[in-house]
């Protein structure tokens, strides 16, 4: 399998996932030029994409998901919830034929993946986060939650590759220019993962075959990259489990870079 992120953040968000036969994108936040410019590093190209999954239908996740399917045609998945708020924006058809509507928890496949969605605590129609398998290998993408429960966590056991969220630091919160609602929002349980609770989740998740994880959607006014890499380490380090952060490669996914390319 390979895996890697295109950009995130909160001006927008795309990860490319997939095995030898079968490219996905997950969420299309991006213009639609950014996302050519990803798949071209992996020597892919829109044609080569199976399907687009649909976390949620927040603007940073879907930007140029109506110009995607217009020059592609893809098919795309997503909660009913999230079809709905993606009909009603005009952003997708019935008529087209292109989107498939799935339920939380569901395991079905596209192509040699098989594919789960996760619910996820978010202030969006019907949100989720996605767990993909190929041939005993695979990897999650989790963002945009704003706490996580033992389910989730016993859902994104055994992963090979994990992008995890790491929005804001609760201090920079607090104390930066953001208006108190807001403020409210993003700390709040359908918000964001601050750099300490995804440090906690991740103590949960980490193994002997963890080979890739990597820090995701990162507040551009509330956060900085080394912040979230410290804050989540000292995390793992002061916690019960026998791993520390040390034993493992830690990169941050940034809104103009994304990550490298991860094969697992």
């Amino acid at each position: 399998m390979r895996m890697m992120n295109i950009a995130s953040g909160s001006s927008g968000n795309a990860t490319y996932v997939g095995s030898g036969s079968t490219h996905i994108l997950i969420d299309s936040g991006i213009s639609r030029k950014r996302i050519l410019e990803g798949l071209k590093k992996l020597e892919l190209s829109l044609d080569d994409l199976s399907a687009v999954l649909v976390t949620h239908e927040h603007y940073d996740h879907i930007s140029s998901l109506a110009m995607l399917e217009k020059a592609a045609q893809i098919p795309v998945y997503s909660t009913a919830g999230t079809a709905s708020a993606l009909l009603g924006k005009g952003i997708l058809t019935e008529e087209s034929g292109l989107l498939h509507t799935i339920g939380k928890d569901e395991v079905f496949c596209i192509g040699d993946l098989e594919v789960t969605a996760l619910g996820t605590s978010h202030d969006a129609a019907d949100p989720v986060c996605f767990r993909i398998s190929n041939r005993g290998s695979s990897c999650a993408v989790v963002t945009d939650l704003g706490v996580y429960d033992d389910h989730l966590v016993d859902s994104l056991k055994g992963l090979s590759a994990l992008m995890l969220e790491a929005n804001h630091d609760i201090r920079m919160l607090e104390t930066g220019p953001y208006p108190y609602p807001l403020k409210m929002r993003i700390a709040g349980k359908k918000g964001h993962l601050s750099n300490e609770v995804s440090g906690q989740l991740l103590a949960k998740l980490l193994h002997d075959d963890m080979r890739y994880i990597a820090l995701g959607h990162l507040s551009k006014k509330n956060n900085h990259e080394e912040l979230a890499r410290m804050s989540v380490a000292y995390e793992i380090d002061t916690g019960v489990q026998e791993y520390r952060a040390s034993d493992f490669r830690i990169d941050v996914a940034d809104q103009e870079h994304g990550t490298q390319i991860y094969e697992f």
